[in-house]
């Protein structure tokens, strides 16, 4: 089938590998404008631009997919169908219907649950035990398109953002080569989504990651374990601003204030009180420094026990 592929971030690229593997001839790539990146904010193209380079694949890179000259170039490459994975932005219906068969969908969650830029992060943040892929077909409205295909994983108990994310990336692309073989002999009946069950999964930001460490130690810990890696869950530590990973719920710690450090040394490592509960924290990370391991941290007498973080 002649693929149009739309997608921008390492998500997307299980996706557009797995179509070339399949047989399927992918036209034309569509992905964002290069953008600065980095600590050097140096201007870089996405991680599908990079792929899309190396397999010699026609690039596409609107500031806005529209407009007569967009739809000219995109009608031009005749595509059958177009596959988009974390593209960016919501597309036009005109631009949806270009390609004989429509367009669809691979979206990181079980809609209609967590519509959104960010299904990922808030399914773990809100203490989902299970997620998973949904393939659909797409219309204008957000993530709101009938259902072709699902398939359901469970979330790990101390499985981070990161993780889930590349581990969902694999089995949305293997979702879509079965739903583009489905489609291909008619056998992809469509389910339109129940409006009554959707909530929402927005963007994500610095402002979300901050810790309040008023909330029990498992709200702490879903927080930590969904900002990984970005933006980061973070909190303060006097002036010093320090991002906090790989937490562990503590049972029976002492009692103390939200935010106090309860041990801070390489051996028992860096553990602190919550509204209800503590944490341990297996590793941290400095601005403009790499992550490193809590212990490794504390070996410098970098904080103490009954320092305030807020």
């Amino acid at each position: 089938m002649r693929v149009l592929f739309w997608g921008t971030p390492r998500f997307a690229l299980p996706t557009l590998m797995a179509l070339g593997e399949e047989g399927h001839d992918v036209v034309g790539v569509v992905t964002q404008p290069d953008r600065p990146a980095g600590r050097g904010r140096r201007t870089r193209g996405s991680d599908v631009k990079e792929i899309a380079l190396e397999e010699g694949l026609r690039i596409l890179q609107p500031e806005r997919p529209r407009g007569p000259e967009f739809l000219k170039e995109i009608r031009s490459l005749e595509p059958e169908i177009s596959v988009v994975v974390a593209y960016g932005h919501i597309l036009r219906r005109e631009v949806l219907d270009v390609p004989v068969h429509g367009s669809i969908n691979v979206h990181a969650s079980l809609l209609p649950e967590l519509r959104g830029a960010a299904p990922v992060h808030w399914a773990i943040v809100r203490g989902y035990q299970r997620t998973g892929v949904t393939v659909m077909r797409m219309v204008e409205a957000m993530d709101a398109g009938p259902i072709l295909l699902q398939v359901e994983e469970p979330i790990g108990e101390q499985e981070t953002a990161s993780e889930l994310s590349m581990r969902l990336s694999e089995v949305g692309a293997q979702a879509l080569v079965e739903a583009l073989a489905l489609l291909s002999v008619g056998q992809l009946p469509e389910r339109e989504q129940d409006e009554t069950f959707a909530t929402y999964a927005p963007k994500v930001d610095r402002a979300l990651a901050h810790i309040d460490w008023t909330q029990a130690a498992s709200s702490v810990c879903n927080l930590i374990r969904g900002m990984d890696e970005s933006p980061g869950a973070w909190t303060s530590l006097g002036s010093r601003t320090l991002k906090l990973f790989r937490p562990t719920v503590v049972v029976g710690a002492l009692d103390a204030p939200p935010g106090t450090v309860l041990a801070a040394d390489p051996e028992e490592g860096l553990m602190v009180a919550t509204g209800e509960g503590a944490l341990r924290l297996g590793e941290v990370q400095l601005p403009g420094k790499r992550r490193m391991s809590a212990t490794d941290w504390l070996r410098g007498r970098s904080a103490e026990a009954g320092d305030r973080l807020g």
